[in-house]
């Protein structure tokens, strides 16, 4: 049986014209710099160095695909919010993510990183009421919860939870940690339905 640790570097794409043939499902992440995005994704594949890891913000400079069965892909998204690179370097990521989001007929969700202790900041709240316009399915991980008691972590979940369905009643939320394992059969549930779907769900 195909395992999500089968998942494969496939390409780095700076525009829209590298972007691989469309085939299978695509689930795509996206969050803040330093947010624990790349850790997320080594953690739900089940690979260690799949996806790259930096302590330096923006080191995610293009759109990363990673082949999983016959056509279908993780997409790693450049990281927004601070980065040490140039503002019209940033402006030109935006502009290629913002395409993707709006054209990949093969996008299946959108799996949002946000770090538990600063969650639902200015730039994740326009990203998820640009998604709840496209109707695109979102599923949110509030990440390194390790990182709070379980009772700050509960509270944090509940409060995340009521900020969202304000926003996109159709998206969905849970704790996460790559380091502890938190919420990792969860995440890695809803990845896989959501590659394995025929068409967007919704």
């Amino acid at each position: 049986m195909l395992q999500l640790r089968d998942t494969y570097w496939v390409r780095a794409a700076a525009n829209l014209r590298s972007l691989p043939p469309e085939r299978g499902g695509e689930v795509a992440f996206v969050g803040r710099s330093n947010s624990g995005k790349s850790s997320a994704i080594n953690a739900i594949v089940g690979r260690k160095g799949l996806a790259f890891v930096s302590k330096r913000p923006g080191r995610t400079q293009s759109i990363n695909f990673f082949g999983w069965g016959a056509g279908s892909y993780l997409v790693d998204l450049p990281g927004y919010g601070y980065a040490a690179v140039p503002t019209e370097r940033i402006e030109q990521w935006g502009a290629v993510v913002s395409a993707y989001l709006r054209s990949r007929a093969s996008l299946r969700g959108l799996v949002l990183v946000m770090d538990v202790r600063h969650p639902f900041k200015q730039q994740d709240d326009q990203l998820i009421e640009w998604v709840a316009s496209l109707e695109l399915p979102l599923h949110i991980l509030l990440t390194k919860s390790d990182k709070l008691n379980r009772v700050q972590a509960s509270r944090a979940l509940a409060e995340g939870q009521a900020a969202l369905a304000a926003m996109w009643p159709e998206a969905s939320m849970q704790l996460f940690s790559a380091k502890q394992g938190v919420g990792l059969e969860a995440a890695r549930a809803t990845v896989v339905r959501w590659l394995k779907s025929k068409k967007t769900p919704g």
